[in-house]
């Protein structure tokens, strides 16, 4: 059957359907609100289930992979419109540690778990170089840095990268939310439970009109064009701008595969800084900006997990285990060991946080803290976003530099580069005493 516009349709209606599907089990089910799942989690996994790879029942066509390629643009081209952090002076000092941690575990992450793959993997498996990167490329990094990631390796060649970063994104949430809870009971000692989150976190609705949050604001008439139109317009551009520029650059040099994503982000940043510079600047509303990337996320992880190909994580379960295990097992460590050195007394919340997003996500990360600190007394969030304004470009750079340097045949030279700056910056903090310092402060 022809791909068409109807097609597209099929499969966008069925997909909105599911995350409505996921949103009504996370409102009204215990057990999805004690895992904390989220709907586009549960669309994704209802997708698969009953989808061409399973049941049958939903009729998606062959064009999934490609939305979840689209949708990471516009992610990745939203970023630099959606740049809204503003430094504190009196969080510099606590921050430092939090960046130093933030960084070091997350440079770690992508490092160890490339070492591992061709050092132990690769002994026993037939896997690819860029196997490793599957690790933080689905946990540390999430839904959107596995199809950035899983995209750049496919386009060089192995095929199955993006299913089996979705795979590892899955694995990476199911393992945050379960071994999350599991730590904050094992060391919570008492001070945090379940039934202490707010409604809004626990069933993902809020109820009352005094919580509900604006999408954005108008900066825009609606009698020239609707407000929400002009910032989806733009982010829209931009990811548009990015396909043209790799089509551009693979027309003048062939040999040079341009991810789409990467260079969505380059236009995002240079049109950010254009509006900036201009009157224009002042209609960009980046709330309005960070709702659509926010929809986009969703959609992607629904859609990535709907492509998924059992046969695929099949062939590599063995592999992919070991990857994952090893994975649970530098989180744990990181946890146990290296969080108390760094942050002294209250540790747990700090921790817990980190856990979160080292294996999911941001969000669930504050879902996991909220559980241990319900009224976000511990200051985890406040230096977190301050220490994120150094934190991000390292980030969005390692989602686009790792798999091409890899690919380059430089995997040796990553993990050295990437252990070193890890090990580096911990050595350097505690040499300076900055954890100290900072215990001193807050007592």
């Amino acid at each position: 059957m022809p791909y068409t516009a109807w097609s597209a349709l099929v499969d966008i209606g069925a997909i909105a359907a599911l995350l409505l599907v996921g949103k009504l089990l996370r409102a009204n089910v215990g057990i999805v609100q004690r895992l904390l799942l989220p709907a586009s989690l549960i669309a994704g996994a209802l997708g698969l289930a009953l989808g061409p790879r399973g049941l049958g029942w939903i009729p998606f066509s062959d064009q999934l992979n490609t939305y979840a390629s689209i949708l990471t643009a516009v992610v990745f081209g939203a970023i630099p419109l959606t740049e809204s952090f503003r430094i504190r002076r009196g969080l510099l000092t606590n921050a430092r540690v939090m960046w130093t941690y933030s960084v070091s575990s997350y440079v770690l992450q992508w490092g160890l778990g490339v070492l591992f793959s061709i050092t132990v993997l690769a002994f026993f498996f037939d896997v690819p170089p860029g196997f490793g990167l599957l690790l933080a490329a689905g946990w540390a990094g999430g839904f959107g840095t596995a199809a950035a990631v899983g995209t750049t390796l496919a386009q060089a060649g192995w095929a199955d990268a993006l299913t089996l970063g979705f795979t590892s994104a899955t694995v990476g949430v199911i393992v945050c939310i379960v071994g999350g809870l599991a730590l904050a009971r094992w060391r919570g000692t008492g001070r945090g439970r379940f039934a202490d989150l707010p409604e809004s976190w626990r069933t993902g609705l809020v109820r009352d009109d005094a919580e509900r949050e604006p999408l954005g604001h108008a900066t825009v008439s609606a009698s020239s064009l609707e407000p929400l139109a002009l910032q989806f317009a733009l982010v829209v551009v931009v990811t548009f701008g990015g396909y043209l520029v790799t089509k551009g650059v693979a027309a003048l040099f062939p040999a040079v595969a341009v991810p789409v994503f990467a260079a969505a982000f380059i236009v995002g940043l240079l049109v950010r800084i254009v509006l900036d510079h201009t009157p224009a600047g002042a209609y960009l509303d980046g709330t309005t900006v960070r709702s659509i990337s926010g929809g986009a996320t969703d959609v992607l992880v629904a859609v990535g997990i709907a492509a998924i190909v059992p046969s695929i994580v099949v062939a590599y379960a063995v592999p992919l285990v070991l990857l994952l295990v090893f994975g649970t097992v530098f989180c744990v460590a990181v946890f146990r060991y290296l969080t108390p050195v760094m942050f002294g007394e209250r540790w747990l919340e700090r921790g817990l946080f980190t856990w979160g997003w080292a294996t999911a996500s941001i969000a669930t990360g504050l879902a996991l803290l909220r559980i241990v600190d319900p009224k976000l007394e511990s200051g985890t969030v406040e230096e977190f976003g301050v220490a994120y304004i150094a934190f991000a470009p390292l980030e969005i750079a390692m989602a686009i530099v790792a798999p091409l340097v890899v690919i380059a045949g430089f995997s040796g030279s990553f993990v050295a580069a990437t252990v070193t700056l890890g090990v580096g910056l911990l050595l350097v903090a505690l040499l300076l005493k900055w954890p100290a310092k900072r215990m001193a402060e807050t007592s």
